[in-house]
C-alpha cells in the first residue's frame, strides 16, 4: 500500500474524521473509497476549482429546510391546531371537547 501526503484545511479534516467515525469507518477508508469510485467511472470528473462541494451541500440543506417549513397559518388555525408543546388545556379547547363526547 502507498502512503499519500495531502495538504488539507485542518477544520475540514477534523469534520471529515468525525463524520467517518460516525459512519464506523476511517478517513483513510473514505479516501480509498472515493479514489476507487473516481478511477472506475469514466464520466466522473473532479470538482472544478470554482465548485465547493461543502458549500453546495450547505445550500442544498438550506433549500430543504426552507421547503420543509410549514406554511404560515391564520390565527384561528393556530388556535385549533394543537402541537406537541401545547398544554392539555390548549389541546382540549382546540378539539372543541369533541373527544370527550
Amino acid at each position: 500500500m502507498t502512503n499519500l501526503t495531502l495538504s488539507l484545511d485542518e477544520e475540514l479534516v477534523k469534520r471529515a474524521r468525525i463524520r467517518a467515525i460516525g459512519e464506523g469507518t476511517s478517513l483513510s477508508a473514505k479516501v480509498r473509497e472515493f479514489l476507487a469510485g473516481y478511477t472506475q467511472s469514466p464520466t466522473a470528473s473532479a470538482p472544478t476549482p470554482t465548485t465547493d462541494p461543502a458549500n453546495e451541500l450547505l445550500a442544498l440543506m438550506a433549500r430543504v429546510r426552507a421547503e420543509a417549513q410549514p406554511e404560515p397559518t391564520t390565527q384561528s388555525a393556530q388556535r385549533t391546531a394543537p402541537t406537541e408543546q401545547s398544554t392539555l388545556r390548549e389541546q382540549t379547547y382546540a378539539d372543541g371537547f369533541r373527544h370527550l363526547a
